[in-house]
């Protein structure tokens, strides 16, 4: 059994992206709770299906017979009341990524809208620029050209 865990809840990736830094430490003080609620309902699981396998030995005494009986009800009673709770959790922890992830995900693709605006604008801006410049500089070539003393010699020249 690994008790290190196996469930990794990421809290976001680099600058601008993800929760900010109270949301990350409140997910990540959440996964430490659900981690050990993991914990506890698998040891109870393996500790209940241990002693209900010591309980199962069957003894000649009919007494001592219906308290084993009696230990490995309550002992698979327990057991099924840990893999509830483990089953309760995987449903909470789905809920928890849907809505947190949908949450999270509107966050950021709002901040994406923002970001591409922003650069949507600086490039209109730089293109316009970049127009102006090149109808100026059209401007000054049609003026050297118009002037010039080559255009006006090859226009006598016939």
């Amino acid at each position: 059994m690994n008790k290190a865990g196996g469930i990794a809840m990421g809290a976001g990736g680099g600058v601008g992206s993800g929760p900010t830094t109270a949301a990350a430490a409140a997910a990540a003080q959440k996964q430490k709770a659900l981690m050990q609620r993991v914990e506890t309902d698998i040891a109870n699981i393996v500790d209940n299906f241990t002693h209900l396998v010591n309980v199962a030995r069957i003894n000649d005494t009919p007494v001592r017979n219906s308290q084993e009986a009696f230990m490995m009800e309550m002992r698979a009673a327990r057991m099924v009341q840990a893999a509830d709770s483990l089953l309760k959790l995987v449903s909470e922890l789905k809920q928890t990524a849907i809505f947190s992830g949908f949450a999270s995900l509107n966050d950021h693709v709002d901040q994406r809208i923002g970001e591409f605006t922003q650069l949507a604008e600086k490039t209109d801006s730089m293109l316009a620029r970049i127009g102006e410049e090149a109808a100026a500089s059209l401007k000054e070539l049609e003026t050297h050209y118009y002037s010039s003393d080559q255009r006006t010699s090859q226009t006598l020249e016939p």
